[in-house]
């Protein structure tokens, strides 16, 4: 039964409507392929195996009587940063110690309202920064790719780095994730999997533990584009309970699946043409171009003229946000509380200063810096300007075409303790150099799996769609998936 756990999600719930296999079957496929692999990949920080069976025994009961909802049956891999009621969230950090929440996030509330299956909480970067989940309380997550040259662990990305893996190396159908600045589509594109951040409001932040609350989005990692598609329409919903989510219709994002791309226009930005950047991946962009012309769209030269501020714009404003939201973190509610602590002053300091991980502390550091009195102006307040200048970019440009093609990451996976990008934060935060623009305005972006690198290592293309037009994306992304033919996967060594 452990080529079960190789299907795609359609491949799966088709198998289960027409009973070719339970979801108890499937369920234990999945549970048997965790504890084989999890002590190799460190995907999972915590498993929910007695709530996965007794989920998919109710599964199974449903499907007997032909009552299948939209993902009945189907195992599913959590980010821990979703709240899960009863089960610890800890958004891998020390200072949530073992946080159990006493409601549900409306993201993983929708899942389990349409029959899904939970394994467990997967393992990312403490309180979702970072780019290589090096920085989780639970120690990083190994990416199942190697290079064929060399032996040497790979980051899967971050900060949804277990999502990744997990769903890379089969031990999840599908899993959520959530992107700030690329923590969907950069850890998609370095494991081969799918990944697409929606729309800034499109799923609820409800129940998600918050790094920048302008920037988070909640979306999936996926074995396929069609996958995705599945996903989003039960992730996405209007929520009252967050006041930055949309009250606009869901679609079947599916129906998009497949769908000619002839007239469409293709924006190729100038300004993503980057120095020092791998010809490969160059090469890889200019590939993609050549498939959608081939499927009958239409390519424009675009410019967003704003793009070399995006780095520097994003690493003001998303610390200053955390330092805001992190502020509730203070060893007195929940979590972490130092025991030596002899006053109200030492559990502040203490609980803080030990809870939280060096990475953490640093953007909460500059966060305080740039939102403090004498600094508020000269950085937020102009971070913030920058912003909408960003945004009215990709306004102007889309006057022009219908999507955005660029490259998803400036590199494949690199290892994982990486002694330049240790020592150097700012080598790290490149990482996101293509990916952060669309959280800043807001916008729909996906990470296709399209190619090799020189090292058998896979690389991703990035769709960047009109705000509330996931459906554009997603058939693009299924354009290039067809034509990509990227059916490789990690050689099994885990």
């Amino acid at each position: 039964m452990s080529e079960l756990t190789k299907l795609p999600l359609k491949g799966a719930l088709d198998g289960l409507k027409a009973k070719t296999f339970s979801s108890s079957e499937l369920t234990e496929a999945f549970i048997g392929a965790i504890e084989h692999s999890n002590g190799a990949l460190n995907a999972y920080v915590e498993t929910t195996f007695d709530k996965a069976r007794a989920q998919a025994k109710a599964s199974d009961e449903l499907l007997a009587k032909g009552e299948g909802r939209a993902l009945e049956g189907a195992p599913l891999g959590i980010k821990d940063l979703y709240c899960t009621e009863g089960v610890r969230t800890t958004a891998c950090s020390k200072i949530l110690g073992n946080f159990v929440p006493t409601y549900e996030s409306t993201v993983t509330a929708n899942l389990w309202q349409g029959g899904a299956v939970m394994l467990g909480k997967l393992n990312m970067d403490e309180f979702a920064m970072g780019s290589s989940n090096e920085t989780s309380h639970w120690g990083p997550v190994v990416n199942p790719w190697k290079a064929k040259d060399s032996n040497q662990a790979l980051t899967p990305g971050g900060s949804s780095g277990g999502s990744a893996a997990a769903v890379a190396a089969d031990l999840c159908l599908a899993a959520t994730a959530s992107d700030t600045g690329g923590s969907i589509r950069q850890p998609a594109a370095f494991t081969g999997t799918v990944g697409i951040k929606p729309t800034y409001g499109r799923a609820s932040r409800f129940g998600m533990v918050a790094f920048a609350s302008s920037l988070d989005q909640a979306g999936p990692i996926t074995k396929t584009v069609e996958d995705a598609a599945i996903m989003l329409n039960v992730m996405c919903s209007h929520d009252v309970k967050d006041s930055t989510s949309l009250d606009i219709e869901v679609p079947d994002f599916t129906q998009f699946i497949g769908k000619s791309v002839k007239g469409l226009r293709i924006g190729i930005p100038d300004e993503y043409r980057l120095d020092g950047i791998p010809a490969e991946i160059d090469a890889l962009w200019e590939q993609g171009i050549a498939w959608l012309k081939d499927a009958g769209a239409e390519i424009v030269r675009i410019t967003l003229p704003h793009t070399k501020y995006a780095l520097p714009c994003y690493y003001i404003v998303a610390p200053a946000e955390a330092s805001s939201n992190l502020a509730r973190y203070d060893g007195m509610r929940f979590g972490y509380r130092d025991p030596e602590a002899t006053s109200l002053t030492d559990t502040y300091e203490l609980s803080r200063s030990e809870g939280f991980g060096k990475e953490v502390k640093r953007r909460i550091m500059i966060g305080t810096y740039v939102l403090s009195a004498g600094f508020y102006d000269a950085y937020y307040v102009k971070a913030l300007k920058v912003r909408r200048k960003i945004a009215d970019d990709f306004t102007e440009a889309f006057k022009s075409c219908d999507v955005i093609l660029t490259p998803a990451t400036p590199s494949s996976a690199f290892a994982l303790g990486d002694e330049k990008k240790a020592a150097d934060p700012v080598s790290m935060y490149l990482n996101d150099v293509f990916t952060v623009t669309t959280n800043l305005a807001g916008l729909p972006g996906l990470s296709v799996p399209a190619g090799l690198d020189q090292h058998g290592l896979p690389l991703g293309l990035q769709v960047i769609g009109k705000a509330l037009d996931e459906g554009t994306v997603l058939t693009i992304a299924s354009v290039l998936e067809q034509a990509a033919g990227f059916t490789q996967k990690p050689s099994k060594w885990w």
